[in-house]
């Protein structure tokens, strides 16, 4: 987004944070199409979709007066709220995560704002780990990670067993977090 949009952003956040209805539509007319096509990759139903997109306006709507435009930019603050609820969409709606779907559980609960933003500092350095990644383990976790994809539906998306999957997620998380920690 060029920065004269990211600047109308800031306003229409910072017209939320002072309740005024008009800085949340808005914010809905310049952001929703954005917003739900994320939340459409996470959830793959529209209805859900929808209902989900709801719900990250009236977070902002709460929480706008948290944003700090000198922590993140706009968007990222948005597409992280945007996450977290159509994660926990899937959450509510998968009860039974397999074994070993920690990973999954730990992301949906990335609710803390201020550790949020700090990700969002680290976002170029997460994208040169995941590119020292196997290209297997590295689709494994971007669509587990961004499409909320649980092990048995991972490997039925890539045509894998079930342990093979399980290995790739466990194994590309180990790398990242060697990755991300060595600052290297």
């Amino acid at each position: 987004m060029q920065n004269n949009t990211q600047d109308h952003l800031v306003d229409y956040l910072m017209a939320c944070a002072n309740g005024e209805a008009k800085g949340v539509e808005r914010l809905y007319r310049a952001t929703s199409a954005r917003l739900y096509a994320q939340l459409l990759r996470i959830v793959r139903d529209e209805s859900a979709a929808q209902d989900c997109l709801q719900q990250v306006y009236l977070r902002v709507w709460q929480t706008a007066g948290r944003y700090d435009a000198g922590q993140a930019k706009p968007m990222t603050w948005l597409s992280t709220i945007t996450r977290n609820i159509g994660i926990d969409w899937l959450r509510k709606r998968h009860r039974h995560v397999e074994d070993g779907g920690e990973a999954l559980d730990m992301l949906a609960h990335y609710d803390d704002m201020d550790a949020a933003t700090d990700l969002a500092h680290s976002t170029q350095r997460l994208h040169e780990c995941l590119e020292a990644l196997s290209g297997d383990q590295r689709r494994a976790l971007e669509r587990a990670y961004f499409e909320g994809l649980t092990h048995g539906e991972l490997a039925s998306a890539l045509a894998q067993p079930l342990g093979t999957i399980k290995s790739w997620i466990r194994r590309g998380l180990e790398r990242l977090k060697v990755c991300m920690s060595s600052g290297i």
